[in-house]
């Protein structure tokens, strides 16, 4: 069985596994993608190494993206697209810019977006962006489940986004929350409406900690906008902060998962899952 509905059936938590980036590059290549899609693509390799080099160490991580349908590249040089987004609690955005060649990225400040600054490398985007990986040579699991989906409702394939076992995932930009275990009708949710609490994997800003304690609170508010901060953690707890003054200390614990694979060829091994178990209100709404 594939490793994304052996995950299901452990009941793995599926908060707390988004990947940790405070800014994220989507640049479309298309053609096949390889296990490392950025290195392993026909996007030129030292180009694609000398990206991954600038990227390291700024928060900001790099997706190779591309439409859904066959996915032939004749090496014709042509005008690509280019989404920069930033995952600033309150104060995200989103960029599309059309590129006559991938080094151009070169001319691009990575530090300023890893930090959350706008480079004006592109134009403002208001609505909401939904990618799907599809990256085969990763994991089977995510084209298996996500080409489809990604396919329906005409959504930009990503590659690896990390939790393969989660398939089928996708990240919603400018806020880097990441979903798992997408179906069509959550798909189309998020793609038109934006965030939701319904199978969100965290948000990419925040640690494991904060991810889990946002989720909860986002739940259990119905919250749906861009209003919520992680202002604290301890070992045990995180603090939520929300844009209207009120905070919540989320009370954490880890909880063991049954074996279960990590990726599909791989060995079932245990795991713990960080779970919250009490939301607690420490601060009201400020009058007015």
């Amino acid at each position: 069985m594939r490793c994304s509905i052996l995950a299901d059936l452990a009941g793995e938590p599926l908060a707390g596994t988004a990947a940790t980036a405070t800014a994220w590059l989507c640049l479309e290549q298309p053609g096949p993608w390889g296990r490392d899609a950025l290195l392993e693509s026909h996007l030129d390799r030292a180009l694609g190494v000398e990206l991954q080099r600038r990227a390291d160490g700024t928060g900001v991580r790099i997706l190779l993206i591309r439409r859904p349908g066959r996915h032939a590249d004749t090496r014709v040089p042509a005008r690509r697209r280019v989404y920069l987004a930033a995952t600033t609690p309150g104060a995200s955005w989103l960029e599309r810019a059309d590129i006559a060649a991938p080094e151009e990225l070169l001319e691009l400040d990575f530090a300023a977006l890893g930090a959350g600054h706008s480079t004006a490398f592109g134009t403002p985007v208001d609505d909401p962006l939904l990618l799907v990986c599809t990256n085969s040579k990763r994991d089977v699991c995510c084209a298996l489940y996500g080409r489809p989906i990604a396919t329906a409702l005409n959504l930009w394939e990503c590659t690896h986004t990390g939790g393969h076992r989660f398939a089928p995932t996708g990240v919603l930009l400018p806020t880097g929350h990441l979903y798992g275990r997408l179906d069509h009708d959550l798909a189309e949710r998020v793609a038109t409406k934006g965030i939701t609490a319904d199978r969100c994997r965290g948000r990419s800003c925040f640690t494991p900690r904060g991810q889990v304690a946002e989720v909860a609170v986002r739940e259990q508010l119905g919250e749906t906008g861009d209003v919520l901060d992680v202002v604290a953690e301890s070992d045990s707890s995180a603090t939520v902060r929300h844009a209207d003054g009120r905070e919540w200390r989320v009370s954490l614990t880890q909880r063991p998962v049954p074996q279960r694979p990590s990726s599909c060829g791989r060995s079932p091994d245990f795991a713990t899952a960080l779970v919250a178990t009490a939301i607690d209100e420490l601060v009201s709404a400020c009058p007015g």
